[in-house]
C-alpha cells in the first residue's frame, strides 16, 4: 500500500514538472544562475527610432509565437542599439529554434532590417547563440564607433545651424541638405570599381567628414538629417545599390544622392536632381536594372 502511494506521488510530482516545467526551469535559471527568463522589454539609447513599416514593427512581447515575431523582436534590438540581448522560446512554438536559426544565417534578411533602423544602431556583425532550453542570445557589432558618432554629431549640428532655417518647409530642408552633400563630396570610385579602401566611404563618416562616399554612405549621410527633421525614412536597396525612402505629404518618395551625384569625365562635381522626391513610377521610367527593388519588403514603396 505505502509503495502505491510513493508511486502515486512521484506520479503527480511528474506531472506537475512536466506541466510547468518553463516556470521550473525559469525559476531555478533565475534564482541559480541569474539569468532572466521573462524579457518585457529592451534598452533603448538616444539613437533608437521609433517607428513601424509593413515589413518590421515594434514587438509588443519578446514571447514568440511565429517566424514574423522573431524577426520584430530582431528589428527592436537591433533598433534600440544593444550589443547583447537574450529572449526565450516558449515550449509551445515548436519550430521556434529552427525559425531564428533560419533568421539568424539569413545575412539577406538581417541587411534588410538594417535599412529599416536609425543609423547609428545599425550593425557591421551579428551572430545568435541558443540553447536547448530556448535561451536565444543577438550580439552586434555596430557600424559607428562612440568616436565617430560624436564627430557626425558636431559636423551635423554645423551644418544645420549655417544651412537650415526655421522657417523651411520639409522639402526645403530637404533639398538644402541633398545640395550640401553632393557638393561637399564626390563619389569614391576607386572603392566601388578597383575595390581599394582609402577612406570610409561606404558610412556617413566618409560622406561628411572625408569626403568620399558611395551609396551605402550617401544613404546614411542622408537619413541622419532626416531623422534629425523628423522626417518618417528609410534605406530601400536593390541587389547592388541603397538609396532612401522619404514620407512627405501622404506619400513615399525616392531620394538617391549618389545618382544625383554623377561621376564626369571632366572630373567636375554635378549636382543634379533626377532623383530627387520622385515617386515610384517615376523611378522605374528613369530606370530599372540598378533601381529593382523587393516590393514585398519595401511595400510603402509601391503605393505611388
Amino acid at each position: 500500500m505505502k509503495k502505491i502511494v510513493v508511486l502515486g506521488c512521484l506520479l503527480i510530482i511528474l506531472g506537475v514538472t512536466v506541466a510547468f516545467r518553463e516556470e521550473i526551469v525559469g525559476f531555478y535559471l533565475t534564482q541559480f544562475f541569474g539569468v532572466q527568463t521573462k524579457v518585457d522589454t529592451v534598452e533603448k539609447n538616444q539613437y533608437y527610432v521609433p517607428r513601424n513599416y509593413n515589413y518590421v514593427t515594434a514587438p509588443t512581447t519578446f514571447v514568440p509565437e511565429n517566424k514574423e515575431d522573431i524577426k520584430n523582436i530582431y528589428y527592436e534590438v537591433i533598433n534600440s542599439g544593444m550589443t547583447k540581448f537574450s529572449f526565450y522560446c516558449p515550449d509551445s512554438y515548436i519550430s521556434c529554434l529552427s525559425d531564428v536559426d533560419y533568421i539568424a544565417n539569413n545575412q539577406a534578411l538581417l541587411s534588410y532590417v538594417n535599412n529599416f533602423v536609425g543609423v547609428f544602431n545599425t550593425f557591421n556583425h551579428i551572430e545568435t547563440e541558443y540553447s536547448t532550453i530556448g535561451e536565444v542570445t543577438i550580439r552586434l557589432q555596430h557600424a559607428y564607433t562612440e568616436d565617430k558618432i560624436s564627430i557626425l554629431n558636431t559636423k551635423i549640428d554645423s551644418i544645420i545651424s549655417q544651412n537650415i532655417t526655421m522657417n523651411m518647409t520639409d522639402v526645403e530642408k530637404i533639398k538644402t541638405i541633398h545640395d550640401y552633400i553632393i557638393n561637399n563630396s564626390v563619389y569614391d570610385s576607386a572603392r566601388s570599381d578597383k575595390k581599394v579602401t582609402t577612406y570610409s566611404s561606404d558610412t556617413a563618416y566618409g560622406v561628411l567628414i572625408q569626403g568620399y562616399g558611395i551609396c551605402s554612405g550617401y544613404a546614411d549621410a542622408m537619413k541622419l538629417f532626416l531623422d534629425r527633421f523628423g522626417i518618417p525614412n528609410y534605406k530601400i536597396s536593390s541587389e547592388n545599390h541603397i538609396w532612401n525612402l522619404v514620407y512627405l505629404d501622404g506619400k513615399w518618395l525616392h531620394l538617391d544622392l549618389t545618382w544625383d551625384d554623377p561621376v564626369s569625365s571632366s572630373g567636375n562635381n554635378i549636382l543634379e536632381y533626377d532623383y530627387f522626391l520622385i515617386t515610384s513610377s517615376e523611378l522605374a521610367n528613369l530606370e530599372t536594372d540598378q533601381h529593382f527593388f523587393d516590393k514585398t519588403i519595401y511595400v510603402e514603396a509601391t503605393n505611388n
